[in-house]
């Protein structure tokens, strides 16, 4: 059984940094892609960053600079560290993994960037 558990989130001031994890198991982990989304009220889901199987990330243009992807093979985790947040970024973040041609998702967090 897949499992994806999202930890870090919460509430944050304009400016301020978070780092969310995504613990995964059921998979061989160091052989899937992972990534990031989120989704705000209202709108659609959105790729944040994704990390390959060979460490190589990308980033949507609204964070680069600002966020970024990591993951620990050893401990099957991936990782997200958020800097100079800022309201547009409040969402549920979301922890996906590409595994065999599968997706998987996990339950979500909730990101609130406000003062």
């Amino acid at each position: 059984q897949v499992q994806l558990v999202e930890s870090g989130g919460g509430l944050v001031q304009p400016g301020g940094s978070l780092t969310l994890s995504c613990a995964a198991s059921g998979i061989s982990f160091s052989f899937a892609t992972m990534g990031w989304y989120r989704q705000a009220p209202g709108k659609q889901r959105e790729l944040v960053a994704v990390i390959t199987s060979g460490g190589i990330k990308n980033y949507a243009d609204s964070v680069k600079g600002r966020f970024t992807i990591s993951r620990d093979n050893a401990k099957n985790t991936v990782s997200l560290q958020l800097n100079s947040l800022k309201p547009e970024d409040t969402a549920v973040y979301y922890c996906n993994s590409r595994w065999l041609s599968n997706i998987y998702w996990g339950q979500g967090t909730q990101v609130t960037v406000s003062s």
